[in-house]
């Protein structure tokens, strides 16, 4: 099956050392409550790791909403910027995945925290195990209704005439877009397991072993926290959310977790 990838790496775990995965955090979503509570609670996982980490991965939809206009971004996360460049700083490697949220990364964020960003799905491999990283969206066939929103979010006339639209009223526009699709998520139970034959993302990293060998497939996207064996060699992992999980993965070198975090 073929898919496009960011690049393919290959690398050993430094001893004593972990990696870590989290996605989902969708900062500033307009349907939690306490917004400044829901940054500090990230913030804090991230300090929490800090000490042990080798590199971390955060796998898209951090920001509910992310776009930087030629003067201004978005109101708010200054304790999770100032905490990228503390990692970054420290020489802390982290990985930013596009998410469908916060599809709108450009400059402004990898060149003030320094982080990496990635728009595709990323190939790693640690300890002779490979990896396949990515958000989640927009990989697989029977999203073509998605697929063809995505190709309007990532057109360049699009996002140039978006940045026309004063600030207040684009983000506006972004919040209402964004409640609505929870709503719709929800009425659906699209935030809900279900079982192989109908898991769409489980479908199509089955049809991927096929052809090509991977030791895990790590996504976000779906917000649930949950392990998935494929078959004997390959575990499926879903890293889940920070609006109800709390869930991050951990790499320690020869296995991986699936955590939660509590304050």
């Amino acid at each position: 099956m073929a898919f496009h990838l960011q690049t393919t790496l290959k690398n050993d775990l430094i001893e004593g050392k972990k990696i870590y995965f989290a996605s989902d955090v969708h900062l500033g979503a307009p349907t939690i409550n306490n917004q400044r509570k829901h940054e500090k609670r990230f913030v804090s996982w991230l300090s929490s790791i800090q000490e042990n980490a080798s590199e971390i991965y955060l796998l898209g939809d951090i920001f509910d909403f992310w776009f930087e206009y030629k003067k201004a971004i978005p109101k708010g996360y200054s304790r999770f910027i100032g905490k990228l460049c503390e990692l970054t700083d420290a020489g802390i490697p982290v990985h930013f995945f596009t998410g469908n949220h916060d599809i709108w990364v450009f400059d402004y964020l990898p060149s003030e925290t320094g982080i990496e960003v990635y728009r595709k799905p990323l190939i790693k491999e640690w300890n002779q195990k490979r990896f396949f990283l990515a958000h989640g969206d927009g990989l697989t066939p029977y999203e073509k209704s998605y697929n063809r929103l995505k190709a309007v979010f990532t057109n360049k006339l699009a996002q140039k005439v978006f940045r026309i639209i004063h600030p207040d009223i684009g983000i506006w526009l972004a919040n209402f877009w964004s409640r609505k699709s929870r709503e719709n998520n929800n009425d659906r139970n699209n935030d809900i397991i279900q079982n192989e034959e109908n898991e769409w993302l489980v479908l199509w990293a089955k049809d991927v072993l096929k052809n090509e060998h991977f030791d895990y497939f790590i996504f976000g996207h779906r917000h649930m926290a949950k392990i998935i064996q494929l078959s004997k060699k390959t575990k499926f992992i879903y890293l889940g959310d920070w609006i109800t999980n709390f869930s991050y993965g951990e790499w320690d070198g020869s296995e991986f977790h699936l955590k939660f975090f509590k304050d």
